[in-house]
């Protein structure tokens, strides 16, 4: 079986999320499970200079509003996973991040890069420019590729099948109306049963409406999309496609994330040598100039500095956990605002309160195995790769009860400390993050009853394989025979009743790293 995947981002190339670590780990696992999989991506400035170039250019030729595009054959430097590079200058080598420039702006024609993705892969997925491969599925993901199943619906010639995986539903990719004739889209797509959301036109919509199978990563998820509170305006049409949605869980890729062979790590470890855990801690606190305190509880918030994580309430907590004898380290960027708070914070707490503006891998991954806490919570998750990370590194999870973190942290109270993995709270409030904080950092304090959450947490499996197998389920179930692929007919819905959309766009890519 033939799977083209379509995505955005790909770790290692570039990466701004949890986005780039599935677009690499899946296909994987799936090439494992005898699946010839391809990535195709957009050919940023710095996925052409990391990735293996092999083989000649595929001429594509004009696409709407992009010009003359090429496909460049690459392999992934790290597993050699075949990559397809959408080579197109003028759109993707920029200085800046594959959605916003070095001031954090979006792109003024993000609609024609990633309408440009969309119609390289209809391109590719029609067997035509001489191409001797051609997809059975073609499997898009979040609003970057929304376009790419309303390209291959309206094509009366057989075609392959489709899915959508959402993996945040917040970010629609949302562009005015007047832009529709340079994207090169049906002027009869754009109406309340098409693209069109409020009056402007939706890539996740499109997606959402013309996909043969919609998937999402979380089974809790998938059932919160449904409803007003977390539906972001499309979940009147999500409901009308219940029986063509399905969750299915993210992985974790335990060749990069395990504590027992990562190259970032002052001291390797594992659970049947958890010691060296402790020598991380010691290191971290002396890199981030925290006080040198083993016995006081490491918390660590490494998340994007948003709303929709909590940031704010996250700020609004640090006093009471310094108070109760805590320190605390940030490493993330996003609202601005907001990172002026965390900044004021560490400098009224020298030594108590470590504060990193921006993203880097490594120092993620030592701050991930030297904290004793992780915070991660949110007002909205789809399903939280950190968490998951976080407990192969022994490292406690304290969470909100939404989305994957629902299905994936299991609370001592729930539980019993025999089948914890974490703590989790259910409200959104200051004082509900406090004393989820505080059952914490009391259990931190019974070293018999932490030691045991630890090795409970850094025993879970949250491989790939499960859910690549799922993948591949519905891929068969989809595949059959391609000649009976037919353009959908149109489906009458009403517009949806709940609010407005959400317009919150990803936060910056390549801010400057920054200690306080």
């Amino acid at each position: 079986m033939r799977v083209l995947f379509v995505t955005s981002e790909f770790y290692p190339l570039v990466k701004t999320g949890g986005l780039a670590d599935v677009s690499a780990a899946l296909p994987l696992t799936l090439a494992g499970l005898d699946i010839d999989a391809r990535v195709m991506l957009p050919g940023y400035a710095e996925a052409l200079d990391r990735a293996v170039h092999c083989g000649n250019a595929v001429p594509l030729g004009e696409l709407p509003g992009a010009g003359r595009v090429r496909l460049l054959p690459a392999q992934c430097p790290a597993s050699g996973l075949p990559l397809w590079l959408v080579d197109c200058p003028p759109l993707y080598c920029r200085v800046g991040g594959p959605y916003q420039d070095p001031d954090g702006r979006d792109w003024a024609d993000n609609d024609v890069r990633f309408a440009a993705l969309s119609h390289a892969a209809a391109r590719v997925a029609r067997g035509g420019r001489g191409m001797d491969w051609g997809p059975d599925v073609v499997h898009a993901n979040d609003w970057h590729a929304g376009l790419l199943p309303l390209l291959l619906g309206g094509d009366p010639a057989p075609r392959p099948a489709t899915v959508l995986t959402i993996h945040n539903l917040a970010f629609q990719g949302l562009f005015d109306a007047d832009r529709l004739p340079r994207l090169g889209l049906p002027a009869e797509s754009f109406s309340p049963d098409g693209i069109e959301f409020y009056g402007r036109i939706s890539f996740l919509k499109a997606g959402i409406r013309y996909a043969d199978r919609l998937t999402t990563v979380s089974r809790t998820y998938a059932r919160e999309i449904r409803t007003p509170e977390f539906g972001c305006g499309l979940d009147g049409l999500l409901r009308s496609r219940a029986g063509d949605l399905v969750g299915i869980p993210n992985g974790a890729d335990y060749g990069v994330w395990d504590p027992a062979r990562d190259p970032n790590l002052p001291r390797r470890y594992d659970l049947a040598n958890i010691g060296g855990k402790r020598a991380c801690k010691e290191v971290l606190q002396r890199e981030l100039g925290l006080d040198s305190a083993p016995d006081a509880p490491v918390v660590a918030f490494m998340s994007r500095l948003t709303e929709q994580k909590m940031a704010d309430t996250v700020a609004d907590a640090v006093p009471a956990l310094l108070e109760a004898g805590a320190l605390f380290a940030l490493h993330g960027q996003g609202d601005r605002a907001i990172e002026r708070r965390f900044l004021a914070l560490a400098r009224r707490h020298p030594g108590r309160v470590s504060v990193e503006i921006g993203y880097d891998e490594r120092r993620a991954r030592r701050l991930l195995a030297g904290a004793d806490i992780l915070l991660h919570p949110s007002r909205f998750e789809p399903f939280g790769l950190v968490p998951i990370y976080a407990m192969r590194y022994g490292t406690v999870p304290v969470v909100r009860r939404v989305g994957g973190l629902a299905d994936n942290v299991a609370d001592a109270m729930d539980r019993g400390d025999g089948e914890a993995t974490g703590f989790a709270f259910s409200g959104d409030s200051l004082a509900d993050m406090e004393a989820c904080l505080a059952r914490a950092v009391a259990a931190f304090r019974q070293p018999v009853t932490w030691r045991r959450i630890q090795r409970r947490g850094m025993s879970q499996d949250f491989g790939w394989q499960g859910p690549a197998r799922d993948y591949l389920a519905l891929y068969r179930s989809l595949a059959g025979s391609r000649a009976d692929r037919c353009p959908p007919e149109p489906v009458r819905r009403p517009a949806p009743q709940s609010a407005g959309p959400l317009t919150r766009r990803p936060d910056p890519v390549r801010a400057p790293l920054t200690k306080a």
